[in-house]
């Protein structure tokens, strides 16, 4: 039987090199990428069955690439192994698309089962995950705000918050400096912040970065 094709995303090596080791004996995979940006190139160029990825990534985090990634590959399956244990972001992520979601320090037993259900149309939730917060989880205000954003605006400040100048950002984003300058502006607005400070703070407790 073709083994199933896995593309593996994840800013840490160590990480990485762990779930290659995990999932190789039962997968193909196909490549390893670590920040948002390439991870949505090797999708699209390598066009897996699968992706296994986190979510807060450089560059773009595992949330807005995932979306990218779904516009363009509507049938593949994404899987967040994730230190992030939060309902919140298990919401975002399927609202992203995602076809399961897995805590790190559960993925060793879990993430297996998590691609084989992906693989078979189901979705896989840690077990982790308690049922209690799950139901005790509303559209927060937080979270309909973040998503309030444009996918460009949460680009712009995932870029922001991980110290990247205008011209920075204007490059990575390839827009000019001055349309930077009015994304950033929308987004303090939209969120009634007013330092780079207090954005970054945001971008954290998002997930962002």
């Amino acid at each position: 039987m073709k083994r199933a094709r896995i593309l593996l995303a994840d800013d840490h090596a160590l990480t990485l090199s762990g779930m290659r080791a995990v999932l190789e004996p039962h997968y193909e995979i196909v490549g390893t990428v670590m920040d948002g940006h390439a991870l949505v190139d090797a999708a699209l160029r390598l066009r897996p069955q699968v992706i296994v990825m986190d979510i807060a990534m450089p560059v773009l985090n595992g949330i807005d690439a995932a979306v990218q990634i779904k516009k363009h590959l509507p049938a593949v399956k994404l899987l967040f192994v994730t230190m992030h244990d939060s309902p919140a972001y298990l919401v975002s992520a399927l609202k992203a698309g995602a076809s399961g979601y897995v805590l790190k320090s559960a993925a060793s037993e879990e993430l297996l089962e998590a691609i084989d259900g992906a693989l078979n149309g189901r979705i896989y939730v840690s077990s982790r995950l308690s049922k209690e917060s799950l139901e005790g989880f509303g559209d927060s205000s937080r979270t309909a705000t973040a998503l309030h954003l444009s996918p460009r605006e949460r680009e712009v400040l995932q870029l922001i918050a991980e110290g990247r100048t205008e011209k920075e950002i204007a490059f990575l984003l390839n827009i000019s400096i001055k349309t930077v300058g009015f994304h950033r502006e929308n987004i303090k607005r939209k969120l009634g912040l007013r330092t780079t400070a207090e954005l970054t703070k945001y971008a954290i407790q998002q997930g962002l970065i």
